[in-house]
């Protein structure tokens, strides 16, 4: 496509995002019932040697900071509980995050454990029990994997680069994305506000060949990969709310090495916001609950102390477990 061709259908997209219908296709429990939510992370399965000597699994502390600056509270969740006690843990918590990292999608503990995760959620949403899913670059990449039932993934890589995103025409009547101010809607369609550290994703075509995918998201934005692949960016579920994004909105706000591309401008700042008050959101319609205050607090991530690693890794703090 041309450059004058590409930017007549992002001002087609851009003047649709505040002229079209704006309808939610989700219907129970539309209204918040938690000022309190607890968002479950998965731990990430430890891959860097430098990172070994520290435990066997972690989150970045930016992914917590992401949550807590929305309003919410974290669990970490281990990947060595029994099916019991993540049932146990599902009915504590108001939403699940999986995050970035590298691991197998198919057959690691992270896998396994998200799997379970995601069978509970789609069950519980089903019987009208609200429960919010979402994936963050590997994360989102994992949501693809569960719901297609097989690895679709190919090479896709953007690797440290900051890019605008081309959004699709069901973006703007996505609940992701549809109340975002014009200024914002704009400057995403043309700065570079979205971090990507990624070599793999999904491909638009394998995108659209796919009926499970295809039935299952809402594609609201696209990108295009340093080897000419057309990747999917952003999307959102259309009867259930899990979401993802290939690209990390925590890293505009609480990553800061200065040899990696993370967007600071007050755009990308205004971006990372809005995401995590919209995922915080979601969470607050979820009426699960700890059994008791003692459960509750012992659960929550205050009783770990994040490690400084900005010495040695691409992030600040690390919680290990």
């Amino acid at each position: 496509m041309s450059k004058k061709g590409f930017k007549v259908e992002m001002f087609l997209v851009f003047l649709c995002w505040f002229g079209c219908s704006r309808a939610v296709p989700l219907k129970p429990n539309q209204e918040a019932v938690n000022d309190r939510p607890v968002i479950g992370i998965l731990t990430m399965i430890v891959s860097d040697e430098t990172m070994k000597p520290f435990g066997k699994t972690y989150i970045p502390a930016s992914y917590v900071k992401y949550i807590e600056s929305a309003g919410g509270r974290v669990m970490p969740i281990r990947l060595t509980l029994t099916t019991t006690e993540y049932e146990k843990i599902f009915k504590s918590i108001n939403g699940l995050l999986f995050i970035g990292g590298a691991t197998d999608l198919e057959t690691s503990d992270f896998a396994r454990v998200a799997r379970i995760f995601y069978k509970l959620a789609l069950e519980a949403n089903d019987a009208g029990d609200y429960f919010p899913i979402w994936g963050t670059c590997l994360g989102m990449q994992l949501l693809t994997v569960l719901v297609a039932g097989e690895n679709l993934l190919s090479r896709t890589t953007a690797e440290n680069v900051a890019l605008p995103l081309n959004l699709t025409t069901e973006a703007q009547s996505s609940r992701m994305l549809k109340d975002f101010p014009e200024d914002l809607v704009k400057a995403i369609t043309q700065e570079p506000l979205t971090g990507n550290f990624h070599h793999y994703g999904l491909s638009v075509q394998s995108f659209q060949e796919n009926e499970k995918l295809r039935s299952f998201f809402s594609l609201l934005s696209t990108n295009i990969a340093e080897n000419g692949a057309h990747f999917v960016s952003t999307f959102e579920g259309k009867r259930y709310p899990i979401y993802g994004v290939q690209w990390h909105p925590e890293v505009n706000r609480f990553q800061w090495n200065r040899n990696l591309n993370f967007p600071h401008s007050s755009h990308a700042v205004h971006l990372s916001s809005l995401l995590a008050e919209f995922f915080i959101n979601e969470g607050r319609r979820s009426s699960h609950h700890f059994d008791n205050l003692e459960e509750e607090e012992s659960s929550l991530i205050y009783t770990n102390t994040p490690l400084y690693t900005g010495n040695f890794t691409a992030y600040e703090q690390v919680y290990f477990f």
